[in-house]
């Protein structure tokens, strides 16, 4: 009986090991589907001069929805979205207008000395300020806060002590900002939203809160007195003006599905955004990198995977290509996806996003082959270990994990549309290249692409999702320990 047992197992262990050799005689097989010519063709349409730059609902956006449309279609993936390959949905777009302050008569223009940073129109009303110093939990306790403006000294990020001042009830913010360098990058920003406005997915409420930025020498115009004397509870007032203009503008996620052959209500989803800046002072933003790079790699790992099912290796779980709009606008595409999910986010397995894969950071000049992770053991350390374990079987990439620090000052984690899924529970991984001069400027362009390395992290993200797609088992969700008093 022993010996009957002990050949069972053998034979058992030997069936695993070779269907997990022909896994991977499979997977390789398909990876080498994935080649420089088609990532450059791909890559040198979406980032051409044609494109203006796919900025978030106009025409380029639109063209380069339209070629991943035509590509998902070719391929024989499904159109989901009762039958289109289109998620659409509307945005609002955001015009500020003239704004003014008069303060003692003396008038201060936006966009000159101030920034309204803002999208809720005031008609010449007088405003009550209050000074709050810097805006801290401490510094607020038992201030009025109720239909005035709250002056403060900004920090470094302040849009989250904008929303705990509108939770108080405060009718506006008067915010001092850090420096002169620091104002003048409000400033810069100020300009571009005035020229090309602002997205958002709901429209702009006239009850939301007012809020402007000036340079802090300003406080003497104000109070009468430098910041630096300002003490909590000082008052002063002023009359605010803000002319805000509002349009409606339609966009769409493009989403291309291939069903599973065992487990089809498990789903993997497959990200980057196709979106970017447009075209700014007339020169075209191409976005080569910011992420055409990104949306290529999804292009052709949507192709790996089709080729694969037609010729009967099909995936056990399904696997949902979806390139996404409105990432440069505040991850709006991904919002509106999870809000309003096609397949049940509780059937989601993971998301793997790409955004920014085509480039070497100056921090890896003497090692090409890298690519930073991140994300990937916030919610799943078996995901982490898998993706461990595919670069060493297959990339061997130097995988950095630098942004994926906890207090890492670029807070890289919630700035592309993984974080979207992530809040809502869902195992990530990010992959990214890191900055360079030419991030978010016009000479982001194909020129500067490594297709070899734009090759080796795409055939990462393929091996990974083509792992987690056919392993037996869903990823495990780690446990977190609830915190408990004594």
């Amino acid at each position: 009986m022993k010996t009957f047992f002990s050949t069972l197992t053998m034979s058992l262990l030997a069936v695993t090991l070779l269907s997990a050799q022909v896994m991977e005689k499979q997977a390789k097989k398909y990876a080498k589907t994935i080649t420089d010519e088609d990532l450059t063709r791909h890559l040198t349409l979406l980032a051409s001069d044609s494109l203006e730059g796919r900025e978030t609902g106009k025409k380029g956006q639109k063209i380069a929805a339209e070629y991943i449309k035509n590509h998902f279609e070719s391929l024989g993936l499904k159109a989901p979205v009762d039958g289109s390959y289109f998620q659409k949905f509307n945005l609002y777009q955001t015009y500020r207008g003239e704004a003014e302050m008069v303060v003692n008569d003396k008038t201060i223009k936006n966009l000159d000395q101030m920034v309204y940073w803002a999208n809720t129109p005031v008609e010449n009303q007088e405003i009550e300020i209050v000074f709050v110093n810097k805006a801290t939990e401490e510094d607020l306790e038992g201030v009025e806060a109720e239909g005035k403006f709250l002056a403060f000294q900004a920090e470094g990020q302040f849009t989250p002590t904008l929303k705990t001042i509108e939770e108080l009830g405060a009718k506006g913010a008067l915010v001092f900002a850090e420096d002169s360098s620091r104002m003048n990058m409000v400033l810069r920003y100020g300009r571009y939203y005035a020229t090309h406005g602002s997205l958002s997915r709901e429209k702009p409420s006239k009850e939301g809160l007012a809020s402007v930025v000036v340079y802090n020498e300003l406080a003497e115009e104000f109070f009468g007195k430098p910041l630096s004397e300002l003490k909590i509870g000082d008052r002063a007032s002023a009359k605010l003006f803000a002319e805000i203009n509002t349009e409606i503008m339609e966009t769409e996620n493009v989403l291309g599905y291939l069903e599973g052959t065992e487990k089809p209500e498990e789903l993997i989803i497959l990200t980057a955004h196709y979106d970017h800046v447009g075209v700014q002072d007339g020169k075209v933003y191409n976005g080569a990198d910011d992420d055409a790079s990104g949306t290529t790699a999804v292009l052709e790992i949507a192709e790996a995977f089709v080729k694969a099912k037609k010729a009967g290796h099909g995936p056990k779980r399904s696997v949902l290509f979806m390139p996404v709009t409105g990432e440069e606008k505040g991850l709006l595409g991904s919002a509106h996806y999870a809000e309003n999910p096609v397949f049940p986010l509780e059937n989601t397995v993971t998301n793997l996003n790409i955004d920014m894969i085509g480039r070497v950071d100056s921090a890896h000049m003497d090692n090409r082959e890298f690519v930073y992770l991140i994300g990937s053991n916030r919610i799943s350390t078996e995901l982490h270990e898998i993706s461990e374990a595919m670069n060493e079987n297959y990339t061997k990439l130097e995988l950095d994990y630098t942004y994926n620090a906890e207090d890492h000052p670029d807070r890289i984690y919630y700035r592309s549309d993984h974080w979207n899924f992530a809040k809502n529970g869902v195992p990530i991984i990010f992959y990214f290249n890191g900055t360079h001069p030419d991030y978010h400027q016009h000479t982001d362009t194909v020129d500067k692409i490594e297709f070899d390395v734009l090759k080796k992290r795409t055939d990462l993200v393929f091996y990974t999702a083509w792992e987690i797609a056919n392993r037996e088992n869903r990823l495990t969700i780690d446990e977190v320990e609830e915190e408990t008093t004594e």
